[in-house]
């Protein structure tokens, strides 16, 4: 009984000094305020938007992994013999890099095992963000008021690449090498500059001395930060503002039904959270990943047979193997056309593209109002067909990286090989456009059928003339709901052959981009309600839709 009373003193004791900080903290922050909104933030349910979630907790088992490899990896280039408990190098020459790596491998208990697992969710975490990324830009989720945030994500991807580059070429085995050695020329092929970026990165010629060390400190301190502060900029967002939903009865452009934070959503999170984690360590487990030992340490005279980058860079490796060999001799300074545009134009062009959409989307409508239900992909056919075209060039380069290995495979040429995915290069975006536009176009006739005649119930009736007849029924009011409920501005109209060039190249635009569509079978009243369902939220308008 007395040790019964003492625990439950404790327990108030603890309760009232818990409160007590709390109304501290509450005087001085607004933490009841961010408390309760939070708390209360809805999260619409669909498995979309799981993928930044997934992201997230592959973010989270980098940290904690990479913390531990940190403690026994050594960036340094000198060299020294091996004498390690991987028998078939000992004697050899290697670095303190590639022999930290290896002792990690096989010396240290359970280093194996977090070096497979920090691989394997890296290499998650790049493709959940690229997957959020495609499912942000096909859905119309970066559109006002989500710019910032859209920005903020294509600039999470490009640092998601820089670090797994920076990991990846740690461990200064002959694969990392020879990456490290077609990463040196790419840098070298910028005009002018390239040859002193190269030799102050490297810290002298290649492959110099410094480069493991800065790769390095780039790879555990200046990016990680960066990705960390940049998603902690991502979440507020998402807290502040609306979060996106796919329109259903009762969903509209004014509200968010979903889910509560607290604890519906929460215990759904955490849930996941764990299956990525299992996930991760069960392939870190069984499914070897880098074994660096057989590749051997990097020496530059020599260079890894079948030599692939992980498949986030592999589009770049596909690209400097297509481009024809082609340079000139400009006032005593070389240009390396076939390292310049692959390597360095090709992805800076993609990243200006990806930052630059939204506003160029808002320019083609003269759209100013807040959107926050989701486009369906077949609503939209020239953007989903413009995604698509662009997701199947990027797998062309992809596959055009490994066309060694594959001519080897199949028997062929490498030769051959090239030209038919420098042919694909060309041909298979702009085809794989027409066709999803051709698709999303039919995909619409086909829900204006539906709307129109109803669902088909594979009942056949004849009548008594002798005719035949499939009877249809009604698709319900939620589905219904579903397709009428959309936003798809119209486009803007020719200002007349005298307007300036800028005008009407936008109304051109615009027309090519919004002018194919199927107009849903709506009455005048369902036309009114569905202006309702997407009216601008803020209070008073945004004025007019147009510019």
């Amino acid at each position: 009984m007395l040790t019964r009373r003492r625990k439950a003193r404790a327990q108030a004791r603890a309760r009232q000094t818990a409160f007590r900080a709390y109304v501290a903290a509450d005087r001085r922050a607004p933490v009841s305020e961010l408390a309760g909104q939070v708390l209360r933030k809805a999260f619409p349910d669909h498995w979309t938007f799981l993928l930044g979630e997934i992201a997230l907790y592959g973010l989270v088992v980098l940290v904690l992994t990479g913390s531990f490899l940190t403690l026994f990896f050594d960036p340094s280039l000198a060299q020294l013999p091996y004498h390690g408990t991987y028998g078939p190098l000992r004697g050899v020459l290697v670095s303190k890099a590639y022999e930290s790596t290896l002792d990690l491998s096989f010396a240290v208990r359970g280093g194996l095992l977090m070096r497979q697992i920090h691989h394997w969710a890296a290499l998650v975490f790049v493709s959940a963000v690229g997957a959020h990324l495609l499912r942000v830009f096909f859905t119309g989720a970066f559109r006002r008021p989500r710019e910032i945030n859209w920005t903020v994500g294509v600039t999470l991807f490009l640092l998601s690449l820089l670090e797994g580059f920076c990991g990846y070429s740690l461990p200064d085995d002959l694969l990392s090498g020879t990456g490290l050695r077609t990463a040196d020329s790419i840098v070298q092929s910028i005009p002018v500059v390239g040859t002193y970026l190269a030799f102050f990165a490297w810290g002298g010629p290649f492959p110099g001395q410094a480069i493991v060390r800065r790769l390095y400190i780039a790879h555990v301190l200046f990016v990680p930060g960066l990705l960390i502060a940049l998603l902690a900029v991502h979440l507020f967002l998402v807290v502040y503002l609306k979060h996106t939903q796919w329109a259903e009865p009762g969903r509209t452009n004014r509200n968010v039904v979903g889910q509560p934070m607290v604890p519906s959503f929460a215990a759904r999170s955490a849930g996941l959270s764990l299956i990525v984690f299992g996930v991760l360590a069960v392939m870190g487990a069984i499914a070897e990943i880098n074994p660096i030992w057989n590749f051997g340490p990097y020496l530059p005279d020599q260079v890894s047979t079948d030599a692939q980058p992980d498949w986030y860079v592999g589009f770049l490796e596909g690209a400097l193997r297509l481009m024809p060999g082609v340079e000139w001799n400009i006032a005593g300074h070389t240009v390396l056309w076939n390292v310049l545009l692959p390597a360095v134009v090709l992805p800076a062009l993609l990243f200006l593209v990806l930052y630059a959409y939204p506003v160029v989307e808002r320019w083609l409508t003269g759209d100013l109002v807040e959107h926050h239900l989701c486009d369906r992909p077949r609503d939209r056919p020239v953007r989903t067909g413009l995604g698509v075209g662009a997701v199947v060039g990027y797998a062309v380069l992809l596959l055009a990286g490994g066309n060694d290995v594959m001519a080897y495979v199949f028997g062929t040429s490498v030769n051959g090989l090239t030209w038919i995915f420098r042919v694909a290069l060309c041909a298979a975006p702009v085809l794989a456009y027409l066709i999803t536009r051709r698709v999303c176009l039919a995909l619409q006739l086909h829900e204006r059928r539906l709307l129109h005649e109803g669902e088909e119930t594979g009942e056949v009736s004849q009548d008594l003339p002798g005719g035949m007849a499939e009877s249809h029924q009604d698709i319900g009011p939620r589905r219904r709901y579903k397709l009428l409920v959309r936003d798809v501005p119209l486009p803007l109209e020719h200002p007349g052959p005298g307007a300036p060039l800028r005008h009407r190249l936008r109304a051109a635009l615009s027309g090519w981009y919004y002018g194919v569509r199927v107009e849903p079978p709506a009455t005048a009243e369902e036309r009114l309600q569905i202006s309702g369902r997407t009216a601008d939220p803020v209070a008073g308008g945004a004025g007019s839709p147009r510019e």
